[in-house]
């Protein structure tokens, strides 16, 4: 026979396990444990950091090159109007006409020269109208006064009907102080202009000359 001591006994360890599952039904919805256990908070709150990147283009403008356009005149080179020029390079020169020349015939208008190891270098113009007629200056030599020709100058071709200087060297005797420069064209021979050279004073003397010049040509000049 149950006593009413044992009763109670049984009743109370009965009643212990649906007081839990009580308690935990009394939770008001929306307010269950976290998976991470009884009393720990759930951080769902995702916190963004908001980084914000700013990219600052600076344009950095080139300076712009300038380019200088300088005009460089050729040294040395000079315009000379009307000024006639005597090369001795060997280049034609345009020049005006001396008055009173015949250009049919191969006239002298210039005699350089200079003295190198006891050789004469003579550079000598001519003018002549290698266009007007069929025949040119075809060269020019140089003679003692009496008429012994020491040098001849060939040319081998037209030079048109301007100036042009052609040079030649040569050996000339000691007692040579005075010579006479001549052209000869191939039309008309020797003629026109001659040039008598004094070789001691430097001073040249322009005469004309015919087929055969002149023996006293040079008197009074050497």
């Amino acid at each position: 026979m149950v006593t009413r001591r044992r009763l109670l006994a049984l009743l109370g360890a009965a009643s212990v396990p649906f007081a839990g599952c009580s308690e935990r039904e009394r939770r008001t919805p929306g307010t269950e444990d976290p998976p991470g256990g009884f009393g720990t908070p759930l951080d769902d709150t995702a916190t963004g950091v908001s980084a914000s990147e700013t990219v600052t283009e600076t344009a950095t403008e080139t300076p712009t090159e300038t380019e200088t356009e300088t005009e460089t005149t050729p040294e040395n080179e000079t315009a000379t109007n009307g000024t006639a020029t005597n090369e001795t390079d060997g280049t034609a020169t345009a020049t005006e006409t001396p008055e009173g020349l015949d250009l049919r015939e191969a006239n002298v208008t210039a005699v350089d020269w200079r003295v190198m190891n006891g050789v004469h270098r003579f550079d000598v113009t001519l003018y002549h109208d290698d266009d007007g007629e069929e025949g040119y200056a075809d060269w020019w030599q140089i003679e003692t006064t009496d008429g012994t020709v020491l040098v001849r100058r060939d040319l081998l071709h037209s030079h048109g009907t301007r100036e042009f200087t052609r040079s030649e060297s040569v050996d000339l005797p000691d007692d040579v102080t005075c010579v006479v420069v001549r052209g000869h064209d191939q039309t008309h021979g020797f003629g026109g202009q001659a040039m008598v050279v004094n070789l001691e004073t430097g001073e040249t003397t322009p005469v004309r000359q015919g087929s055969n010049l002149d023996p006293d040509a040079a008197d009074g000049i050497c």
